[in-house]
């Protein structure tokens, strides 16, 4: 533990926690938007269970270093490209991203009723199962857990370290998990905004997967700059229809509809 008298790896600690906040942003988002399937009684636990997952993926991955180092070894070729286990990984995660957001965006705007299970009468969706949610989100933890670690390892050499900054970035999202759910839950263009930033991740995962990088810089300022807009645009509409009910994706249409 001699860093701890290192000036340069108390930096290289808070600089690798502040990149892996800016990382887990994505699946953040992935994990609010599952849970906001989910009873409200249960969504809580939901999104505690994932973060938890995904600090224990990334410490797991950690811990197993040589053998993430034979993931980057081609396992065959194709195209004239040879493929690893971590090529498949993203290319794989990026599929079911991009699978996952387009199911939600066209279940938001455009579901059958029946689809995803019943609602009540209070338009909350109860046919959701609590493990299959808990399933989706370990399954994209483990893509999302790798750039984390590819992260860490690149930026500094002890485990102590990237542990540390791995556990207080978790704790990070496990304070603002709840907020961001509740904000996405109360403004669909919002919801519809995040969709769309996850199909972006997808594309970008599938893309560096066939070795083609897109820096994920590119990614957080266009959804940076898009919400910003957004919110401009709410304060406006705020403005212009105040004391008007807000627009719900459709429960509350539907459940407009039955009456």
């Amino acid at each position: 533990m001699e860093w701890l008298l290192d000036p340069n790896a108390w930096i290289a600690l808070v600089t690798l926690t502040a990149l892996e906040i800016v990382l887990g942003i994505d699946n953040i988002i992935f994990i609010s938007i599952l849970c906001g399937r989910l009873p409200e009684h249960q969504r809580a636990r939901a999104r505690t269970i994932g973060i938890a997952l995904a600090m224990f993926t990334r410490i797991a991955l950690l811990l197993s270093l040589a053998w993430m180092m034979t993931l980057t070894a081609p396992l065959f070729s194709l195209f004239g490209r040879g493929i690893s286990g971590r090529d498949l990984i993203l290319i794989a995660g990026g599929l079911f991203l991009l699978w996952k957001s387009v199911h939600e965006i066209h279940n938001s705007l455009e579901g059958e009723e029946g689809e995803e299970g019943e609602e009540s009468e209070t338009g909350v969706r109860l046919g959701t199962g609590f493990a299959a949610v808990i399933a989706q989100i370990a399954i994209i933890d483990i893509v999302f857990s790798l750039d984390s670690v590819i992260t860490a390892v690149g930026m500094v050499k002890e485990i102590s370290i990237m542990v540390i900054a791995i556990v207080a970035a978790v704790c990070v999202m496990l304070v603002a998990v709840g907020p961001i759910n509740d904000f996405v839950d109360r403004h669909p263009t919002i919801k519809m905004l995040a969709l769309s930033f996850l199909i972006l991740v997808g594309v970008a995962l599938i893309a560096e997967g066939w070795g083609l990088h897109i820096p994920k810089g590119y990614i957080y300022f266009a959804m940076a700059f898009s919400v910003g807009v957004e919110m401009l645009n709410m304060r406006m509409r705020a403005k212009a229809h105040e004391g008007r009910e807000p627009v719900h994706l459709r429960k509350r249409l539907r459940a407009e509809g039955s009456e």
